[in-house]
């Protein structure tokens, strides 16, 4: 399985003391996102020690001292964020596309911040502002979902054929949270089980159709047909079963996807 460099994760931080090193614009920048995300800011190490701060951003001028204030801040059970010093990182900070309750962070690892705004930028232009309230609405819906769908692959199910391309919530749509009312009225059940083959032509993931890319995304169930690439199996769904084609199937629910190589690929 292709390994992660980082694990992805949003920290609630509001109303925690979080340290922040330095005086210069970065650490100005770190406050602001300190602040927004409802964070106290401490400015003096001991003093952040003994709130019990569990996050430090480190924005000095001279590089010695971010180093020893990484490693002490480590030492005092810290995870530390070193300005420009992906090396001492224990976590970065990503660009935020904020449509609340979503957030979409783009990070890069701290090899290029430029690189993750632009990203972040073209798709401020891409997603819709109802973005948020789509969310919403699916929240305030749970019981709902529940009662007509019970069986929690069921539910996914559901909401994977309704929040796909030109679906019936397509995630796309500004006024997709609008419907999602009449589309829990008029739903009959969970789409029924079904089987789909895709036949892979490349082992570069780039080359994808939007199909099969969108089909392993929705899989519940990989049949891999020989030796099926990882960068290509890193495009399904995490908690997808994988199985080998020669071993025991038996019966899923959901989709079940088989993928096949071609002799050319």
């Amino acid at each position: 399985m292709a390994r992660l460099k980082s694990l992805p994760l949003f920290h609630r931080i509001e109303g925690q003391t979080v340290l922040v090193l330095g005086d210069g614009e970065a650490a100005e920048a770190k406050k602001r996102l300190v602040e927004r995300a409802g964070g106290v800011i401490e400015t003096d190490m001991q003093r952040a020690v003994e709130a019990g701060a569990q996050l430090a951003f480190v924005a000095l001028e001279d590089a010695q001292a971010c180093e020893s204030a990484a490693a002490d801040l480590s030492a005092a059970g810290m995870l530390v964020n070193v300005t420009d010093m992906p090396d001492l990182c224990d976590f970065t900070v990503p660009s935020v596309l904020d449509r609340d309750p979503v957030l979409i962070a783009v990070g890069t690892g701290g090899a290029s911040a430029g690189l993750a705004k632009h990203l972040r930028l073209r798709l401020e232009r891409i997603l819709p502002q109802s973005l948020g309230a789509l969310a919403t609405a699916l929240f305030g819906a749970r019981e709902k979902l529940r009662e007509r769908f019970p069986a929690a692959s069921d539910r996914r199910r559901a909401l994977d054929d309704a929040l796909r391309e030109g679906g019936a919530l397509d995630v796309l749509d500004p006024a997709a949270n609008e419907r999602v009312d009449a589309w829990l009225a008029r739903s009959t059940g969970a789409a029924p089980s079904r089987t789909e083959v895709i036949v892979l032509t490349s082992d570069d993931p780039e080359e994808l159709t939007l199909r099969q890319a969108r089909l392993l995304g929705e899989a519940d169930v990989l049949q891999l047909d020989g030796d099926i690439p990882e960068a290509i199996l890193s495009r399904a769904r995490a908690d997808a079963v994988r199985l080998q084609q020669e071993a025991d199937m038996g019966e899923f629910p959901g989709l079940t996807l088989i993928l096949k190589m071609t002799n050319e690929a």
